[in-house]
């Protein structure tokens, strides 16, 4: 049975817009499962690991992350 995660909307995300280029979503993940390479980059999520939560959810001002069935 699929497990559900964070999955980022790539052509919704503006980590630019975000405080220092650093994705609030990133901020927000308890786990840091969401990653930036650089300030200004858009986050990568570990699905392997991530378990759901929606806080990244709840923190993207931009509503480019949802969770869905992996």
């Amino acid at each position: 049975m699929p497990g559900k995660v964070a999955m980022v909307i790539y052509d919704k995300c503006r980590p630019r817009d975000c405080a220092d280029g650093v994705c609030a979503a990133v901020k927000a993940c308890p786990r840091r499962l969401l990653r930036q390479e650089a300030p200004y980059e858009p986050p990568m999520p570990h699905p392997s690991v991530c378990k759901a939560c929606g806080d990244c959810v709840r923190a993207c001002p931009h509503k480019a992350i949802k969770i869905s069935a992996w």
